[in-house]
């Protein structure tokens, strides 16, 4: 008997010796073709993890094969140029370049500044494009067609597609708002064509005469939700970061690059739009599309010819890039709730070439919905799908901000150094809160201009529940949502003590081996130390 004992302890501790082992999958020994996923070899489930993302200190974890593998069953495929431009130009989009005209139209030149500033201090849409081109050019359900399919053929490439198609037109939509703010500065300076509106000087001439303010304080709090779908998407740079092999390197760049964008893209083109077209100009709410966008009115009214064209073509790449960041970003949230237990299993799957193929065509099964737009009720439709995802964003973010301050708190409580973060949110806590009041803010001012919306008020009760919840609808669902999850799982926030820092956690470094790092980057020359306060870490 004691020796059939022995022999059995000597295989359970055998079985639990290699029960500890890990085989993780390197996709390198897959075909050229499999990884790009254009084989029928691609679509098959991966068999694990690839633990392909860096671990730094490694020398202080007692179990490094745990570490690694308890990473994403996601491929980081993402290269650092793809995360920078994600981060840079990834949501320049139609919020922006279409937008921001009936934003300026509601809340005035000084109203759209002030929401936009608001708004991207606490972060350091849209339907119609094509018909500006007409009919004539092609039926809208051919537009229509034409996305949806190129949106499939570049989810097809998965994780590496999305990056390509970001990096590349990102850097387009960065050249045109480039271009736009020197020809901008040139026509309010006078030095636009003889023919066109700014062949003279204008200087402020709109923030006196319409004025800087159109609906004055109601008029500002309605240009907050606008300004949000136009930042709608920076967080992409945090869910993308699992898809990169290092992401201790390159994540920073990233969320500095939010900085400039917010800066010199955003601030500035939205000051050079205020200056050059007063918010009563009719077409800024009367046309449709791009036909409304301010920047395609300053250009027409220049007399530039062609670029008017080009604006266009940008917004609708544009909107195709929103399409494939929807796809992108839905996927892999769905995948990571059915990982966590908090969707159907089938969603966890991932295939050889890091596709979660189960979560693209839940998210692609919706694009139909597009087709809406052709009937006559298609604006009401897609007035209702606008109310469910309109404060979304905001949503998001106050999660995000309230998921940081929770892991502060845990991260103190339970012993650890803010020295040891190998990056450091720049307003840190105090940051987080601000963020967190100012959403309330917003979403108090929603509130406000759902009740008592602009223009004249509505007669029937029937009108005014209709405008209240086509504002205010994202709120009741989202509660709904925490409601069911809470009656699903029946779960509360953790007590800081037992908030698990540990999964995923890739950075090990004690606090004296960071400053150690730190002291080491301070003797580098003071341009290299002004470039990675501005750029890098």
């Amino acid at each position: 008997m004691r020796k059939e004992k022995a022999t059995d302890s000597a295989s359970d501790k055998s079985q639990t010796k290699a029960a500890k082992h890990v085989e993780f999958y390197d996709p390198s020994k897959e075909s050229r073709w499999t990884r790009l996923g254009l084989t029928a070899e691609s679509f098959k489930r991966a068999p694990g993890t690839t633990g392909g993302q860096v671990v730094a200190g490694s020398q202080n974890v007692h179990d490094l094969e745990k570490i690694l593998a308890d990473s994403p069953m996601l491929q980081q495929k993402m290269k650092p140029r793809h995360l920078t431009m994600i981060a840079v130009g990834g949501s320049i989009g139609t919020g922006l370049f279409v937008g921001s005209g009936a934003a300026l139209n509601r809340g005035g030149p000084a109203g759209v500044l002030i929401a936009w500033v608001l708004i991207g201090i606490m972060l350091i849409n849209v339907t119609q494009t094509v018909q500006y081109w007409g009919e004539d050019l092609m039926p809208l359900a051919g537009w229509i067609t034409i996305f949806w399919v190129v949106i499939v053929i570049v989810s097809v490439f998965g994780t590496l597609g999305f990056a390509e198609e970001e990096f590349w037109s990102s850097c387009l939509k960065l050249l045109v708002v480039i271009m736009f703010v020197f020809i901008g500065i040139v026509c309010i300076c006078g030095g636009g064509p003889k023919s066109g509106a700014y062949s003279n000087y204008i200087g402020g001439s709109k923030w006196k005469d319409p004025g800087p303010f159109a609906h004055g304080f109601k008029g500002v709090c309605a240009v907050f939700v606008t300004a949000a779908f136009a930042f709608a998407g920076t967080e992409l740079v945090g869910l993308a970061a699992s898809e990169t092999p290092n992401p201790r390197e390159t994540m920073p760049a990233a969320v500095k690059g939010t900085f400039w964008r917010i800066t010199i893209i955003y601030i500035l083109s939205l000051t050079i739009i205020g200056l050059l077209i007063g918010y009563d100009e009719p077409r800024l709410i009367g046309g449709s599309g791009a036909a409304a966008s301010p920047f395609v009115i300053t250009l027409k009214d220049a007399g530039i010819r062609g670029l008017d064209h080009f604006i266009n073509a940008t917004i609708c790449i544009s909107v195709l890039s929103i399409g494939l960041s929807c796809v992108y970003a839905g996927s892999r949230t769905l995948t990571a709730l059915a990982e966590t237990g908090y969707a159907p299993k089938i969603f966890a799957y991932v295939d050889k070439s890091s596709r979660p193929l189960p979560s693209v065509i839940a998210v692609l099964m919706f694009a139909p919905l597009a087709y809406c737009k052709i009937v006559d009720a298609g604006n009401d439709v897609f007035d209702w799908l606008l109310a469910l995802s309109g404060l979304s964003t905001l949503f998001t973010w106050l999660t995000i901000c309230l998921c940081h301050i929770r892991f502060r708190r845990a991260w103190a409580v339970q012993g650890h150094s803010t020295d040891e973060l190998p990056f450091k949110a720049l307003g840190g806590a105090y940051g987080s809160w601000f963020g967190v009041i100012l959403i309330t803010l917003v979403l108090i001012g929603q509130l406000y201009v759902a009740i008592w919306p602009l223009g004249e008020r509505p007669e029937s009760s029937s009108e005014i529940a209709k405008n209240f919840f086509e504002a205010y609808l994202a709120v009741p669902v989202m509660i709904l949502f925490y409601v069911i999850g809470f009656a699903w799982k029946r779960t509360l926030p953790q007590r800081a003590h037992a908030i698990d820092l540990d999964s995923g956690r890739k950075s090990w470094l004690t606090a004296e081996e960071m400053n150690q790092w730190r002291a080491e980057r301070r003797q580098a020359p003071w341009y290299v130390r002004i470039y990675r306060i501005l750029f890098t870490n």
